[in-house]
């Protein structure tokens, strides 16, 4: 074991300049046996680490390899397993458990031991040794020669100095002096004996030379010895004098010590006037307030321009002295009491006079206001506030002092400035909607009786429940279809006619004069309002100093909060509202003042919708568009929400407007004695979707007039096959004919891009019936030809071969001139001119079809005679037999007969 220690310091610890203490031959229990020795070291320098390594010998030759190192810091636990019997087993508890067996007991307890050694002098941490005896860890554990080799037990039997120094390395030096003595005795090898013998010679000799020369300097020695007796007299003479002098110096020290104590007091003293006066200074400067000030705040001038400049920078300055941050201890002062309570008092008294003047200055407003009422009642237009504005926001700035500094007047200003403008705006804006009205309904009883209206609440509601119970019936261009069932073409123009007004005048065109009218008054109305309503707002938001952001959904509850004085839940405690709440009173604020807006726009939107159904088109488009404008400016705002809530009625009504169109085509009745033609409701269709395209063109709401167009459209084409089938003068097809064809021009003229399928579904329902009136109405000019040849054709159908049906009795060349002879060209067109005359009366003249109708039969008549001369031609082959007239005789019949019509 000595030698394979000797090894191992020589291989792998002495490069790494590292001491090799102790060694255990182990191996890892429960496995293989792979044996490795386990290694307590300290390295040579400081500060000196400990450390256990596992080195184990080289798969490929006989040296050691280093595998693996432990710090003695990491070492948690050592287990023995067992203290009283002997066991090579034992644990060390690194960052994880490692299970070893020992070759042997007693190398295991000398490599413990070292362990504890090594704990105890270098790391004094608290290893846990378990399972150990104390015996062990107290004393060097005592082993017998022959179990441990003397090497290794010299490593861990000595004191804590021997386990460290049990083995020094030789300098250079040293190593040097050595090779010089052993070669000059070289039989220091073979004899060691004889070298010792020398070695002691030479001592003995070195010490005589030492003992010769200590006892030749003895006479020096005494002269030395002398020389210090001396000294130290000398040195007690100067202690002497230093100790007078320092008694010399102690009087002094002690008037230095007063000076110095004086000075410091001085110090002290000028230090504390020094803060004395800033203190003092940061008072008069900072809560002192100019007479000037105190003056206009007591009796400055609250109207003109200069006072109320020379006031506000009075309350501005106050507001400062007030808010001034005081240092601690000077709210204890008397004099810093008073003058807080001189602010207070000065604060209150300008908070008085500002909410007295300013409440007067409202109440000024709405007597001057209504006295220039009269001005605008004859004009479609609203009073301008601006210059009531311009003068309000000189006291802007004094609102805001008033806000921050005394919140309960600022609160009673702002319920005092809503009480007077509502009133004043209702009397305004219901003048102005009473005009708006007269101008829509003209001069008739009925703007009269619009103009009379009291101004009560409860006759505007009675008026806007009859308006509402009135609104289903239309007048103007729709109420016919209330009353007009299905009539001629004559009758309708007769009708038309006696409609005309004064002059030369249409109807159509008093109802697009009409609509015109009205829809200038509507887009008139919401100009006016738009701009009063945003100037207001932003008037409230600089006089009352509310922000206009970060908005808060506000409910119509709040609102009557205010009506009950109430615009905060912090009213009582007089603190002002917070930022994310300013848009919300803005808003609570808008809707007390213009609380009459929405109910005067309903009214007048029944009114319209009273008038002429059709308006509800124009209504939609112009509040759709203000709505988008005010939506666009702030989403949220008073303007936004009222003409939203405005615009729901208004499409209420455009729905209700397409569900009557639907509903008057189902009650639609015919006249059993007149012809059909275009029905009335296809017509209105054409008007309803001429009007809408030219209202509707770039308009935000397209999608609400696709959908009706939509609903309309099918309507439609229920209705006129309803019709159709109801009808008894016109035959169906006629009427389907005729009212599809207008249908299909119509679309095809205003290209409205949602109904391109019902575009084709017109003109297939067109194309289909024209081909089933011509095939009807044609029937069989040529009868009896028309029966031989069907004959002809069921012989064939049997299987009688064509050129064989000649031979047939019935069907024979003698029959069939028989029956040609019977349609000469004189009888055909008769026949022609008869069909002519009656396919004119049953079509009407405004949709133009009959030279297309005629057309066609033409053709219908050309294709029968080609199927004829086939026939005749494949089962009557060589005969020499053809018809009395030719293609061309059809043609001039249909053309003499068109013209001569």
């Amino acid at each position: 074991m000595t030698a394979i220690k000797h090894a191992l310091q020589r291989d792998i610890f002495t490069p790494n300049d590292e001491r090799l203490l102790s060694i255990v031959n182990v191996c890892k229990a429960g496995k293989k046996k792979k044996n490795c020795f386990l290694c307590a070291t300290v390295t040579t320098e400081r500060p000196v680490q400990v450390k256990v390594v596992k080195v184990k010998k080289s798969d490929k030759g006989d040296f050691y390899k280093r595998q693996i190192a432990w710090t003695l810091r990491d070492l948690a636990v050592v287990d023995a397993k067992d203290a009283i019997k002997e066991n090579p087993e034992f644990d060390l508890h690194f960052e994880k458990i490692y299970k070893w067996v020992a070759s042997s007991t007693a190398e295991k307890n000398a490599f413990i031991s070292c362990i504890w050694k090594l704990n105890q002098r270098y790391l004094r941490k608290k290893i846990d040794f378990v399972n150990v005896s104390s015996q062990l860890l107290e004393e060097l554990p005592k082993v017998t020669e022959e179990s441990v080799p003397s090497g290794e037990n010299q490593s861990v039997t000595g004191g804590d100095e021997e386990v460290v120094d049990e083995y020094q390395e030789l300098n250079a030096r040293e190593e040097q002096d050595i090779e010089i003595m052993m070669e000059g005795c070289e039989y220091a090898i073979s004899n060691a004996e004889a070298f010792a013998e020398k070695l002691s010679r030479e001592l003995q000799v070195l010490d005589g030379a030492n003992i010769q020369s200590i006892m030749a300097s003895e006479k020096q020695v005494n002269i030395l010895m002398k020389l210090l007796d001396e000294a130290l007299k000398e040195v007690d003479q100067i202690e002497l004098k230093l100790s007078s002098y320092e008694e010399m110096l102690q009087s002094v020290k002690e008037q230095m010590d007063q000076i110095s104590e004086s000075n410091h007091l001085i110090h002290l003293s000028n230090t504390n006037n020094v803060k004395l006066l800033s203190e003092i200074e940061f008072l008069v400067n900072h809560m002192d307030l100019a007479k000037g000030h105190i003056k206009a705040l007591q009796e400055g001038d609250l109207a003109s321009s200069r006072g109320i400049e020379a006031c506000t920078n009075a309350a501005d300055a106050l507001l400062q002295c007030m808010n001034v941050a005081l240092r601690p201890g000077h709210d204890l002062l008397l004099a810093v009491k008073q003058q807080q309570q001189r602010f207070s008092d000065l604060r209150e008294l300008f908070a008085r006079r500002l909410a007295s003047h300013l409440n007067n200055v409202f109440v000024q407003q709405g007597h001057d206001q209504s006295s220039t009422l009269a001005q605008h009642s004859v004009e479609l237009t609203l009073p301008n506030h601006h210059p009531f504005h311009r003068d309000l926001l000189r006291y802007a700035k004094l609102m805001e002092w008033l806000k921050s500094t005394d919140y309960g007047k600022y609160e009673g200003l702002t319920k005092n400035y809503m009480d007077y403008l509502s009133r004043l705006y209702e009397r305004e804006i219901k003048d102005f909607f009473e005009v708006a009205k007269i101008k829509m309904t003209g001069t008739t009883k009925e703007s009269k009786k619009f103009a009379t209206l009291p101004r009560k609440e409860s006759a505007v509601k009675q008026e806007t429940e009859s308006l509402h119970g009135s609104s289903g019936k239309l007048t103007g261009s729709t109420s016919s279809l209330n009353k007009l069932s299905v009539q001629s073409s004559g009758n309708r123009r007769s009708q038309s006619s006696s409609l005309l007004d004064m002059g030369n005048m249409s109807a159509s065109d008093l109802d697009v004069a009409d609509r015109t009218k009205f829809d200038k008054i509507f887009e008139q109305v919401l100009s006016e309002l738009e701009p009063l309503c945003l100037a207001e707002q932003d008037f409230i938001s600089k006089f009352f100093k509310l922000q206009q952001h970060q908005s808060m959904p506000g409910t119509m509850a709040e609102a009557e909060d205010l009506d009950g004085g109430t615009l905060s839940r912090q009213h009582n405690c007089g603190t002002p509202l917070p930022v994310s709440s300013e848009k919300d009173m803005i808003r609570q604020m808008m809707i007390k003042i213009f609380r009459c807006i929405e109910p005067e726009l309903n009214n007048l939107i029944a009114l319209g919708d009273k008038i002429d159904s059709f308006n509800s088109l124009y209504m939609l488009v112009k509040m759709s568009h203000h709505v988008w404008t005010a939506q666009n400016v702030d989403p949220a705002s008073f303007l936004s929400t009222t003409l939203g809530n405005v615009l729901v009625t208004v499409k209420r009504n455009f729905d209700k407007c397409i569900s009557n169109q639907i509903r008057q085509m189902e009650e639609v009745k015919i006249s059993k004695k007149s012809k059909v033609g275009i029905l009335p409701f296809v017509a209105e269709f054409e008007e309803f979707a001429g009007l809408a395209e030219s209202i509707f063109k770039n308009a935000e709401r397209r999608g609400d007039l696709d959908k009706a167009y939509t609903k309309l459209i099918r309507g439609v084409f229920v209705n006129v096959e309803k019709v159709a089938n109801e009808s008894q003068k016109t035959p169906r097809d006629v009427v389907m004919m005729e009212n599809f064809h207008h249908i299909f021009a119509t679309l095809s003229r205003l290209k409205i891009s949602c109904l391109e399928a019902e575009k084709k579904e017109a003109k297939q329902k067109y194309t289909d019936h024209l081909q089933s009136y011509v095939i009807y109405s044609l029937g069989q000019p040529l009868e009896k030809l028309n029966h031989f040849f069907e004959g002809v054709e069921a012989r064939v159908a049997q299987g009688i071969r064509e050129e064989e049906v000649s031979y047939q009795l019935a069907f024979n060349k003698q029959e069939l001139r028989k029956v040609i002879k019977e349609y000469p060209g004189k009888e055909v067109k008769k026949g022609l001119d008869n069909l002519y005359k009656k396919v004119d009366k049953h079509l009407c003249e405004e949709e133009n079809l009959l030279q297309v109708v005629w057309h066609s039969m033409q053709d219908e008549f050309i294709r029968q005679y080609k199927h004829f001369e086939g026939l005749i031609a494949r089962c009557y082959p060589g005969s020499g037999v053809t018809m009395e007239f030719t293609i061309q005789d059809i043609l001039d019949y249909c053309s003499s007969i068109a013209q001569s019509h």
